[in-house]
């Protein structure tokens, strides 16, 4: 549903446009959005949507998705309005837009473990083939910015418990087919500082880390989203591990504003780690508040082969935001209002939706 239907949410959204900066430079723009029914890529649009309501933005939003019904259970009658055009997208297929825009975020990815398993073939085209799809696209109609929402995973393994930054890589075993996800993030981000040097395309990368909020679909099967909405159905938390992994978490909302910023504030060819220094916390912590938020219990058990196989390999995959605060960006969020107020908001909408299903 749209959630928008929710006024808390509609007034944080309201309020995380302000982080966004240099916003101005959006006015009487276009810009194309691939992923537009995502967790990440929707926040971004809701942004846009409040922009043009509520400041007379006049942004035209191309919102790219595999079908039209999709983007209408996100995003109700918006859809409809004159600034958001549906645009039939499959990052595995050729493009032929036959409009300009001024700016891109490529959004559209497989971003659930049991796909990297499952469908590794598909997780890996999607990211470089259709990077490189856009990237041709972006030079050909002479782009304004480009950012391509890479992920934290393209780090890899190390062992201690700081935070990484842009320059740090570690260990990634190659011949894991999980790292379908996280090679071809890798080897996606290479293809983007090459077109920025080859041919002078303006891309930007960003790094979201663990990424939550009112967006999470019920069938995200990453740890935060199947906890919320386990939370939601009144059922007890039962985590897989000891759940001393850290994280970097982030609200959809922060996400998108620090996506916003670096689209307009980054510099081309270079990375930036998306992360709310408030908000490194291990699974533990974020499974520990949401049980909380919501009344139910924590128990721990063992996980079955098929767990361990999707299970992510970073015991540390806590992100560096110096790179990004720099550009003057700051987040909105720490985790216990944010936990708490996905909590709310998306029980509420699962209220109406039922409500609507009666």
């Amino acid at each position: 549903m749209n959630l928008f239907d929710i006024s808390l949410y509609k007034d944080y959204v309201g309020k995380s446009i302000i982080n966004v900066v240099g916003s101005e430079a959006l006015k009487e723009k276009s810009i194309l959005i691939t992923g537009s029914t995502g967790l990440i890529c929707s926040a971004i649009i809701d942004q846009l949507i409040i922009l043009n309501q509520h400041h007379k933005f006049g942004i035209k939003i191309y919102a790219c998705a595999r079908g039209e019904e999709g983007l209408r259970r996100r995003f109700g009658n918006y859809v409809d309005n004159e600034n958001v055009v549906y645009v039939p997208y499959d990052a595995n297929k050729d493009i032929n837009f036959d409009f300009a825009v001024d700016y891109i975020i490529h959004g559209a990815s497989n971003a659930s473990p049991e796909l990297y398993i499952s469908n590794p073939v598909d997780t890996m085209l999607s990211n470089f083939v259709g990077m490189k799809n856009l990237l041709d696209y972006a030079l050909k109609k002479s782009v304004k910015s480009v950012v391509y929402v890479s992920s934290s995973e393209v780090y890899g393994k190390k062992e201690n418990n700081a935070p990484y930054l842009e320059d740090e890589y570690g260990y990634i075993n190659i011949l894991d087919v999980r790292s379908s996800y996280s090679s071809s993030k890798r080897a996606t981000e290479t293809l983007c500082k090459s077109y920025s040097e080859q041919f002078g395309v303006a891309i930007k990368i960003v790094r979201p880390g663990h990424i939550y909020g009112p967006g999470l679909k019920i069938t995200d099967k990453r740890i935060s989203s199947a906890f919320m909405y386990d939370a939601i159905r009144g059922k007890n938390l039962v985590m897989k591990s000891k759940g001393e992994q850290l994280r970097s978490y982030c609200h959809s909302l922060d996400c998108a504003s620090a996506i916003l910023t670096v689209l307009l504030q980054g510099k081309s060819g270079e990375a930036y780690n998306i992360s709310n220094k408030k908000s490194i916390i291990s699974i533990r912590e974020m499974a520990y508040i949401i049980s909380e938020v919501a009344g139910v219990k924590l128990f721990f058990e063992l996980p079955n082969e098929l767990e361990e196989k999707q299970k992510n390999p970073m015991n540390n995959s806590s992100l560096d935001s110096t790179k990004l605060e720099k550009l003057g960006w700051v987040g909105m969020f720490e985790p216990k209002e944010g936990l708490e107020s996905t909590y709310k908001i998306l029980s509420r909408s699962e209220i109406k939706r039922a409500s609507k299903n009666i």
